[in-house]
């Protein structure tokens, strides 16, 4: 049978084009069965170089037993918002962990960490008179937080200090009821680092607050994962510390940790929590066995940090270029997206599976392939990976 097709909606046929002829159309990759290192992805086994599965723990037994248990002894969903009954004992007892895991009073768990961001900059930033600072490579989570808020906004150019110092010495700076300097731990698409040290003395210097978004920084950075904050030294001196459920720690959600009021009033006011139904019991049970594992287990994190230094010098050996990564995160940069796009083709038809990134998520010119290293893959997998790199990047004329 066909679908009726509605005339109201054929400006649809347009932008579809537009959004191919432009190399930004979509097309979804099935994985069959886990999420592993090596990956069977749209029927083809492949070296899996596209997760964010940091730690490999979406397959640990730890996680899947908790999972089960969770099931059988709270049911598989809550059916309400955190507010009215949406909140388990098995939700206080994981923000209580979590508080625990940063160092902090108190964590509050949200959805995922996109809303967990978008959260926190409309809550705090409410009024025309506040002042939201911004790297200029922040996560769009954070660019639609900024838009939803109600203060003015600046930008810094990325990682730029003293663009920063001269915003924070502006005169809507000086006017400003508050201010809130807002920054990536470990940046999505380049794998670098936050000059946090020199954020935290700028702010303290002007009167400003901060907030981290450690969603690549969660069980990659500090001590047993703890994240950029704690990497630095910083944990007492960062008030607004973000942390991801959906990446390392292998299940799903975001989470704010901080002072007691800071979750009070996010508790409050923060309307992605508000109007949102909980997570069902399993994972948070997930959640709660990986913080245990990363406590447990540091090797899988010296593992991750071995591979990727590993694999970082290898793709070094082989010519390419792989920009200012600084972490697993490890950008292999091409500058041309139909190259880009060439290059992930043939590396996927080879058995390995490492993503094209160009614009509008990077810049133009910066079209890349971005590959994530786990601590699961083994020396033989990034061999391979290595092998296929250089064959497929000779053929394509990159290197």
């Amino acid at each position: 049978m066909t679908a009726k097709t509605d005339s109201l909606m054929d400006f649809l046929d347009a932008e579809l084009a537009s959004l191919k002829s432009e190399g930004r159309f979509a097309k979804l990759r099935v994985v069959t069965g886990h999420q592993a290192p090596v990956s069977v992805v749209d029927g083809r086994r492949v070296v899996n170089l596209t997760s964010n599965n940091y730690l490999d723990l979406t397959e640990h037994p730890k996680l899947k037993a908790a999972a089960k248990d969770a099931i059988d002894r709270c049911g598989t969903g809550t059916a309400a918002v955190r507010p009215i009954i949406g909140t388990m004992e098995i939700h206080r007892d994981l923000e209580e962990k979590l508080a625990k895991f940063k160092g902090t009073e108190a964590a509050l768990v949200f959805q995922s960490g996109f809303t967990v961001n978008v959260a926190c900059c409309q809550s705090l930033m409410t009024s025309e008179s506040d002042l939201l600072i911004s790297d200029a490579l922040n996560h769009a989570s954070i660019i639609d937080g900024a838009r939803l808020s109600k203060a003015k906004r600046a930008i810094y150019p990325h990682r730029d200090m003293k663009a920063l110092e001269t915003i924070l010495k502006s005169p809507d700076a000086a006017a400003a009821r508050r201010k809130m300097i807002v920054t990536d731990g470990v940046f999505s698409m380049d794998g670098d680092v936050a000059p946090l040290p020199d954020i935290v003395a700028l702010a303290e210097k002007h009167g400003a607050f901060v907030m981290v978004d450690d969603a690549h920084a969660s069980g990659v950075m500090g001590p047993n994962g703890r994240g950029t904050p704690a990497h630095f030294g910083l944990s007492d001196r960062v008030q607004v510390q973000i942390g991801t459920l959906s990446k390392a720690v292998g299940a799903v959600g975001g989470y704010v940790a901080g002072e007691r009021r800071l979750i009070d009033y996010l508790i409050a006011t923060a309307r992605p929590f508000i109007f949102s139904s909980s997570h069902p019991p399993s994972v948070m049970a997930t959640c709660s066995a990986a913080v245990d594992v990363m406590l447990e287990e540091p090797e899988r994190i010296r593992r991750l940090w071995d591979n990727a230094d590993y694999f970082k010098a290898g793709l070094k050996k082989l010519g390419f270029d792989t920009g200012a990564s600084e972490t697993p995160i490890t950008p292999v940069m091409v500058g041309d997206t139909a190259k880009a796009q060439a290059f992930s083709k043939r590396l996927f038809e080879e058995g390995v599976f490492a993503l094209s990134i160009c614009f509008p998520i990077v810049a133009r010119g910066k079209d890349r392939l971005r590959t994530i290293v786990s601590s699961g893959h083994t020396r033989a997998d990034l061999d391979l990976a290595l092998e296929k790199f250089g064959q497929v990047g000779r053929e394509l004329g990159l290197i």
